[in-house]
């Protein structure tokens, strides 16, 4: 049995695909040998139990849905539980990795960092008075120290892995994005979800699941929705997700005159609710040109729901060439055409719909975490004391 202790500054109850990642691998990977346990926040009355370790810290001022957690407390937690384990992942880039990068060369431990944020296009809108050009150069110098201080780095996407070699990140990288628990998405109930939030069975339906923030790019879709609405004048778009941009999205919802067609949802409960929402829907669309692999792109084509999105930065591997997904220039007049056209067309909506399922299976949790498993023990076999020594005499 592996044993590896993951570090996190967010998990759950906080929902975003971090989160969701480390819960996908930690359930896949139990079937392939390998334990996982984990060290994250405390956000509430939360305790510590089943391989789940809570840690202290303080809501964010500007975003109380993050904790900012103890730096003592961090690092005395996970040096204390490392001896136990035989390597650590980290999953974030704040306490976390540092706490995790400093026990594990007290422990001699290897360390894996997964590398999930493409901050260079993040923090202009998280600090705006700061000139965008100069916060970029300072997300790349972050991220080049920490990647070259870790064994190996995990990315999620091909186009991940190509900005990090571009930053100077000489680490070994590993392209493995987080997999699809397929079973689960296949159940949803649509009609049961459009019943319960008062839609009509018959009318066409666009949906967004995400954090609701401007480096999401949703304000382009709402732009979208106005074109679409000219092939589809009864078209609704679900904004599933919660988040700093709300009030922005509200509002030029209305200045557009479309916010009768714009319904914000907030979070839904995903073992339950969003497998329903994702069936409800006749189409998932998406505008995010950072994201570094888009997992929500896969849990809707594991859903059976055709996808418009967006091909860049880590979508492209899944978008490519991927039968159930259409990808219009990033325009919002030629993206909302695009929208409108499948949610007037049928027949369209069908033959895509049949082609999303096995479109996801390529991306299911049990490959995925089969490959995380085998890149695990190879890092293991590669610094065994036998491997050091060949490798010394090399």
């Amino acid at each position: 049995m592996t044993r590896v202790l993951m570090v996190s500054d967010v998990y759950f109850p906080r929902i975003n695909g971090v989160s969701t990642s480390m819960q996908t691998f930690r359930q896949a990977l139990r079937e392939r040998g390998v334990q996982v346990d984990l060290i994250v926040p405390r956000y509430g009355d939360e305790t510590s139990a089943d391989g789940v370790v809570r840690v202290p810290g303080r809501p964010l001022p500007n975003d109380p849905e993050d904790r900012l957690l103890s730096w003592k407390a961090m690092h005395r937690s996970v040096l204390s539980h490392a001896a136990d384990y035989d390597l650590i992942h980290v999953q974030t880039p704040f306490v976390a990795h540092y706490a995790g990068v400093a026990a594990a060369r007290k422990r001699g431990l290897p360390v894996v960092v997964t590398y999930h944020t493409l901050f260079e296009e993040y923090l202009q809108h998280y600090v705006p008075a700061l000139p965008a050009a100069w916060l970029r150069g300072l997300a790349r110098r972050f991220s080049r120290r920490q990647c070259n201080a870790v064994d190996a780095v995990v990315v999620p996407s091909s186009a991940m892995a190509a900005r990090l070699k571009g930053y100077g990140v000489n680490t070994p990288l590993e392209v493995l994005p987080t997999g699809i628990p397929l079973a689960r998405l296949a159940l949803g109930n649509g009609a049961r979800f459009r019943a319960a939030h008062a839609i009509g069975p018959e009318r066409p339906l666009a949906l967004f699941v995400g954090r609701v923030a401007h480096e999401k790019n949703i304000g382009f879709l709402i732009e979208a929705l106005v074109q679409a609405h000219r092939r589809c004048p009864s078209a609704l778009l679900l904004i599933t997700g919660d988040g700093p941009a709300k009030a922005d999205l509200q509002r030029q919802a209305a200045r557009l005159g479309i916010d009768e067609s714009v319904r914000f949802m907030g979070y839904l409960d995903r073992d339950t609710e969003l497998p329903d929402c994702y069936a409800a829907a006749d189409a998932f669309v998406f505008a995010s040109r950072t994201e570094t692999q888009g997992l929500v792109l896969l849990e809707a084509l594991a859903a059976g729901t055709p996808v418009v999105a967006l091909a860049a930065m880590g979508t492209t591997d899944i978008l490519v060439d991927a039968p159930g997904c259409l990808t219009p220039p990033d325009d919002p007049v030629a993206f909302g055409d695009a929208v409108g056209t499948l949610l007037a067309d049928p027949g369209l909506r069908a033959s895509l719909a049949a082609q999303a399922r096995p479109t996801a299976a390529r991306w299911s949790d049990a490959e995925m975490a089969g490959r995380l498993a085998a890149f695990y023990r190879d890092l293991l076999a590669s610094r065994a004391p036998g491997a050091r020594l060949l490798a010394d005499n090399a």
